[in-house]
This record gives structure tokens, C-alpha cells and sequence, in this order.
């Protein structure tokens, strides 16, 4: 697959279940290409994560519905968007039709060429939209997607009535190793949940709760609040807090740990970050679940009865600028976001795990599931079915597939890896 990308200029489409290694392939691109590459994503998070800019920001667009309105460019941006040979996309289901529209105009129009979709830049969308759906906007703007594009999502944007998109579905599960769990998800993900699926996922979701090391995958934002703020409290001893230090063009309030991370000893928390590894592998992953052991100018983290001390971390923001003495595209840090990779984790939101991987979770859907993909998800996170918890059974009516990902994924001819 990455010769596919490396070696033609098609537009292609990576996806895949959870944990079959998009990320990988993604970081794997990015350290190996010889093209002049650039990383988007359409949230401030995502772009951090992939080491990329907002495609907002990277084309300088408006938010909101941009439609048929003039996209105005300047020199620098013109030049930038010259320089481009493969534009890559990340968290691609949460870009909407307008926005992908957008982004083929603007590349049309800085390289002059108004005939060739994306301006002749080569596309690599990452993404998988069983997971995560565009958010719609206000009433106005769901009436023009309603009137003007078949859905809402990306595929469905009229940039690909002129351009090819060749699909790639990885296929490797390497977050799970049990076939039958693995089938049960792939059911889940694709609403062909049977009543003998149900039946097992229930009845190992309702054994008690462990007490500590699990962490619970909630619908709502106001739910972790009041779980991580209430265990915090019943823990004995003296609050400490850590305050991030921002500096340069970070921007907006999109940062990707707590600003202000409030701790005590005895606090479950969770990874945000892989540790960089040292000579015996990395000490955690992204998500691993440890208890607070001891602060003093660091964190102490016991985790699976070992105990790491923890250095804050930096996240850095950057940006793609123009070169004219090289006339290739730079890619430079505008802000940098220092803190402790930690998030206090006795509950995180479902949309908020995503990418995470966990041994025990407690899943927690409500009174009902919001969005399409909310339950897989969720469910998808762990590990093993002897590590799920659920605090009121499976519905029906929790396995929500939206129909247009039934359409575009089942209707579109791909190759399998």
C-alpha cells in the first residue's frame, strides 16, 4: 500500500476496522515519503496527533459553509499550495462534503489549473467511517447539505464525479487476538448484531465491575466530570496542580492534554502519549491506565505494579510554510503546549478514546447511544471480551449504522491487505 502511494499519483483511501494500524501507516508515510507531503486533519487535536495542520488553517478557509463563495488566497498561500505533491488527510470522516469541495477549488485555483480535480495533487485520505462522522452545524447549514450533496460526508462531495478514489482496507486486527471477539465487533460495526451476540456480549458485560484499573467510556461530557471530580474528592490528602505552559501560535482552546491537570496520590489516570521508548521498548502506550504513586517535581505512575516516573511532555503545533530559497514547503513549529501527559482517568468520553486501547473498561451508554458508530467505538477499545463491563445491557437500538457509510463502503470496489 505505501508503494501504491509512494509510486502513483491515484487518490487513495486507507481505512479499516479499529486497531488494524492506520496510525502506523500514517507515521510510516510520513517518515519515508520522497514527496513533497503535507498532513491535514479537521480538528486541532487530530492535526497534533499526526503532526499536521488544520486543514482550516493550512488553506487559510473560512468555518462554516463555504459553498460557492470566492476563496480568497494569498501569494504565500498560492505558493504553498503549489509546492504540494501528496496532500494527506487524517480523521477523514469528519470532514463534510463542502469542506472536501473546498479543498479541491483552492487547489485548483492556487495552481492554476481549473480542469484537474485537486489541482493534479495526489490525495491520501486516512480514516474509517464506521467510527466518526462529520458534526452537522445549525439548522441553515443541514438545510444546504440537504439540498446540495447526497449526504454530508466526504465521499459523497462532487470532487469525485471527476476523480477516482481506489480504496485500501487493511484487514490485520492487532488490537485483538480472539477470532469470536473480533467477530462480534465486525458485527457491531456493521449492525448485523444477532440475538446470540447480544446474549454473550450482555452476559459478560453484566459481571461486577473491577474497583480499581478499569476505566469508564461515557456518552456525555457531563457524566466524566462528575465520575473523575467525585473519585478525586473521596481520595484522601492535598490537591496538587499542574499548569500547561503554552507558548507561540497555539490558539484557540483545542489543546490536547488538561490546561490546568488537578492530581493526588492515589489517582487513576490515563496516557496520552506513547513514551518514546527507552532500551527495554516503551514503558506505555497511548491509554494505558496507572495510579498516581507519589508528586513531587514529577509524577510517579504505578502501572501494571511497576512504577515510572513521568516528565511533562511537549506538544508542538506547526505549520507548512513556502520556501523561496529551496522552493520546497517547510514544515516549522508555531507553538509549542508543555504538560504532563496525563488525563485523570476513572472516565473519558467514548469520542475521546478513540485511537486508545484498553484491558478493562466499564462502557457506559446512557439512556441512549447518540451517533452512528458510538457503540462500536466503545466496544472496540478493548482488548479482550473478559475485559467489558457494561452498566446496563445491549439495546437494538444502541448498534447504530449510518446508511450512506453502508453505501459508499459496500458499493466501492477495493483491494484487501
Amino acid at each position: 500500500m505505501f508503494e501504491a502511494i509512494e509510486g502513483t499519483r491515484q487518490n487513495i483511501f486507507v481505512t479499516g476496522r479499529a486497531g488494524t494500524g492506520k496510525s502506523t501507516l500514517l507515521n510510516h508515510l510520513s517518515w519515508h515519503t520522497s514527496k513533497q507531503i503535507v498532513i491535514a486533519a479537521p480538528t486541532g487535536v487530530a492535526a497534533l496527533n499526526v503532526g499536521g495542520q488544520t486543514i482550516h488553517s493550512l488553506f487559510r478557509l473560512p468555518i462554516g459553509v463555504i459553498a460557492d463563495h470566492p476563496i480568497d488566497q494569498s501569494d504565500q498561500v498560492r505558493k504553498l499550495l503549489n509546492t504540494i505533491d501528496t496532500l494527506v488527510i487524517d480523521e477523514v470522516s469528519m470532514v463534510n462534503a463542502d469542506l472536501m469541495d473546498a479543498m479541491d477549488r483552492s487547489l485548483r485555483q492556487a495552481r492554476q489549473r481549473p480542469a484537474e480535480a485537486f489541482g493534479g495533487v495526489q490525495v491520501v485520505l486516512f480514516g474509517d467511517p464506521y467510527q466518526l462522522a462529520p458534526v452537522p452545524g445549525d439548522a441553515d447549514e443541514r438545510a444546504y447539505f440537504t439540498d446540495t450533496y447526497r449526504s454530508m460526508w466526504f465521499f459523497d462531495a462532487k470532487v469525485w464525479l471527476e476523480a477516482d478514489l481506489r480504496i485500501f482496507e487493511l484487514t490485520e486486527i492487532h488490537r485483538q487476538t480472539d477470532a469470536d471477539f473480533k467477530h462480534m465487533l465486525n458485527a457491531v460495526r456493521h449492525g448485523h448484531v444477532t440475538a446470540e451476540i447480544a446474549g454473550v456480549l450482555n452476559s459478560m458485560g453484566a459481571r461486577p465491575a473491577p474497583q480499581e484499573g478499569a476505566i469508564t467510556l461515557a456518552t456525555r461530557n457531563d457524566s466524566v466530570n462528575r465520575i473523575n471530580a467525585s473519585a478525586l474528592r473521596r481520595l484522601a490528602g492535598r490537591t496538587l496542580t499542574a499548569k500547561a505552559e503554552v507558548s507561540g501560535d497555539f490558539g484557540g482552546r483545542t489543546f490536547p492534554a488538561d490546561e490546568v491537570l488537578e492530581l493526588k496520590v492515589g489517582a487513576q489516570v490515563m496516557f496520552l502519549r506513547n513514551d518514546i521508548g527507552t532500551e527495554g521498548g516503551p514503558r506505555w502506550v497511548n491509554g494505558s491506565i496507572g495510579t498516581v504513586t507519589r508528586i513531587d517535581s514529577t509524577v510517579y505512575v504505578d502501572l501494571d505494579g511497576e512504577t515510572h516516573q513521568v516528565e511533562p511532555t511537549v506538544w508542538e503545533k506547526f505549520k507548512y510554510t513556502y520556501n523561496p530559497l529551496t522552493k520546497k514547503l517547510s514544515k516549522d513549529i508555531v507553538g509549542e503546549f508543555t504538560q504532563f501527559p496525563l488525563r485523570l482517568a476513572w472516565a473519558v468520553t467514548i469520542h475521546k478514546s478513540q485511537g486508545a486501547t484498553y484491558e478493562r473498561a466499564i462502557v457506559d451508554l446512557g439512556s441512549r447511544v447518540f451517533s452512528p458508530g458510538q457503540t462500536y467505538v466503545a466496544l472496540s477499545r478493548l482488548t479482550s471480551l473478559e475485559g467489558l463491563h457494561l452498566t446496563r445491557p445491549l439495546r437494538p437500538s444502541d448498534i447504530i449504522v449510518d446508511t450512506n457509510v453502508q453505501r459508499f463502503m459496500q458499493g466501492a470496489p477495493r483491494p484487501v491487505s
